[in-house]
This record gives structure tokens, sequence and C-alpha cells, in this order.
């Protein structure tokens, strides 16, 4: 079981861990030794987490977002398949807790009467810019 705060927590029939090869430095140990991780965590049918959730935790997680459903990490940072093991099940924690946070709800403003002057004064000036090009006439020189 995967405890993400107080009152969450993911059981473990909803992740699957693949053990896979890994790529980089190992020398003969990375044609070897399966060290690299793919976590599968099963969102979608995920009793654990509220309708909300889910749809930030899948605007969060991107490409990582199966058309199951389902959430897929991968993690072959180092050559021991314990550690990995826990860096892919902390990304996760650390995801799920990122979309339990809802989003602050923006508050529409209006300029200030010196933005909108100083927005005015700008264009006045550019257009006076663009009103100094244009084509030399020979009796104007």
């Amino acid at each position: 079981m995967l405890r993400i705060n107080k009152d969450i927590a993911i059981e473990d029939w909803e992740l699957t861990e693949n053990f896979i090869r890994s790529s980089g430095p190992g020398g003969q140990n990375v044609n070897k030794v399966s060290s690299a991780v793919e976590l599968r965590f099963e969102a979608a049918r995920s009793p654990n987490l509220a309708q909300p959730v889910k749809n930030r935790l899948r605007r969060l997680a991107g490409r990582r977002w199966t058309t199951e459903g389902a959430l897929v990490l991968q993690c072959d940072e180092t050559r021991s398949q314990a550690r990995n093991r826990d860096i892919v099940r902390d990304r996760l924690a650390d995801l799920i807790r990122k979309a339990l946070v809802p989003p602050k709800r923006r508050i529409p403003t209006k300029p200030t009467l010196g933005s909108k002057k100083r927005r005015l004064k700008a264009k006045k000036a550019r257009g006076e810019v663009k009103a100094l090009r244009g084509n030399v006439r020979d009796g104007d020189v």
C-alpha cells in the first residue's frame, strides 16, 4: 500500500510494476540485470481518488496517461532496482499530491487608468515611428 496523505492510500492491486533493462552506464551489468522500473497505476479505476482529482491528475500526467486511464511512470536513474522502485513510487505520490490541490480561481480585474494611459502612449509612439518610414522623394531632400 502506498500512503499519499492521512486520508488517501493507494492499494497494491492498483499498482503494477515491471522491471526492465536499463540504458546508460553500468557496463555488462546493464545487459544482465533488469534494474529499471515501470510503474503502472490504474488511476481511472481507483476508488480512492475523487473524479476532480482524477481529472487534474490526467492533465498533470500528460503523455504518461494511457487511453485505458492508467498512469505509467518509469525510472532508471540508479543501478539499484530497489532504489528505482522507491523513486518511482515517490514520484507517483508527489504527482497525486499535486492533483489533490485544487487550482486557485482567477478573479478577473480591470486595467487601471495608469496602465491604459501607458498603453495608449506606447501605441502613439510606435505609430509615429512607423509614420516616419516610407519612400524618400527627390523633392523632399
